[in-house]
């Protein structure tokens, strides 16, 4: 068990996205958009899609399983899994006991945390307190999507559909009791205001429909895809975001030039940039993969920081600090040193 008062520090990341590769070509082929329709709104390119036999669970292992490996642990080495998915793969139980399940995870305890873009960020700051309160010693936190199964492929549904991908991240969250070592999760930052819920959101299948969850009309009318104001989400993430991060780094005393990389919920690309903006910083210290991947929910920012470290973008003792803004609404950040 960690000793109260350890601090909290990223050792692994990892990830893994199907192989199907979707273009904007292809989705111009199933309704009626174009790829300069498609970039020019949000910057996406391309995203991947599950094919026959792929689970949400199955991403979730594949971005663990490199996590592990990188942090140098077993999964018998971990104490809890954190799940974050707004995609569950079932009603219940949570896909993290599914992901449990291809782990061969024992009796480790996991739990499904459901707070939709901002997810991993929610996670990720459940992990540093059970780190930090001495409950746990390595914690898992994922962010895990399959969207692709659940959007409406038509022209009835394309200003959300070209949006979002499939795609999994995972960070291995450990206790770090070495003084000359100075990675850290410094600071997190969560908020949330429900009075906008069903602004970005699906109504149905719903339990609080009766007397069943899921009619015929509600298929027909299109209730079981998702529904989004697009022009007022944008109008608040670029918002929220600004506030949070500057919210996060003043706890931390920390000014927006000291930060060597920002990385931001990969939502859409003008939503990010215009946050950049804002706060005028350079285009060299944000790193986005939206145009390959599209939107993953909560596994976009873990992805972000499994790329980022590949490429050599994440350095020892560098301060990375990561924001997001999502349906709920939620927005979050947080501020870690390497």
């Amino acid at each position: 068990m960690a000793r109260s008062g350890a601090r909290a520090k990223i050792t692994g990341t990892g990830m893994k996205v199907p192989d199907q590769v979707v273009t904007n070509e292809e989705l111009a082929e199933r309704m009626d958009t174009s790829d300069e329709w498609i970039q020019q709104r949000t910057g996406i390119q391309e995203r991947r899609w599950i094919e026959e036999g792929e689970t949400p669970a199955g991403l979730a292992r594949g971005a663990t399983e490199e996590a592990l490996a990188q942090a140098g642990l077993e999964v018998a080495d971990l104490d809890c899994i954190l799940l974050a998915t707004l995609s569950g793969q079932h009603d219940f139980p949570g896909t993290s006991f599914f992901l449990h399940e291809l782990l061969d995870a024992g009796e480790i305890p996991c739990v499904d945390l459901r707070a939709q873009c901002s997810g991993f960020l929610f996670a990720l700051n459940f992990a540093d307190s059970l780190i930090v309160s001495g409950k746990f010693e390595r914690v898992l936190v994922v962010g895990a999507e399959v969207h692709s199964t659940g959007l409406d492929i038509s022209t009835r549904g394309r200003d959300v559909s070209v949006i979002f991908g499939d795609g999994a991240g995972a960070v291995i969250v450990e206790a770090n009791h070495e003084a000359g070592d100075p990675g850290e999760i410094l600071e997190v930052r969560m908020h949330s205001e429900g009075k906008h819920a069903r602004r970005l959101w699906i109504e149905a299948p719903s339990s609080a429909h009766r007397p069943v969850r899921l009619t015929h009309e509600m298929i027909d009318d299109g209730r079981i895809f998702p529904k989004m104001e697009g022009r007022y989400v944008f109008k608040h993430a670029v918002s929220r975001m600004p506030e949070v991060l500057l919210e996060t780094l003043g706890a931390a005393s920390v000014k927006v030039e000291d930060v060597d990389l920002y990385l931001f919920h990969q939502a859409n690309l003008r939503i990010n940039e215009s946050v950049a903006q804002r706060l005028e910083i350079p285009e060299d210290k944000v790193f986005n993969n939206i145009q390959k991947y599209g939107n993953c929910s909560a596994g976009s920012i873990p992805m972000l920081l499994a790329e980022a470290t590949r490429q050599g973008r994440i350095q020892p003792g560098q301060l990375v600090s990561m924001t997001a803004f999502g349906s709920g609404f939620t927005w979050a950040s947080a501020l870690t040193r390497w």
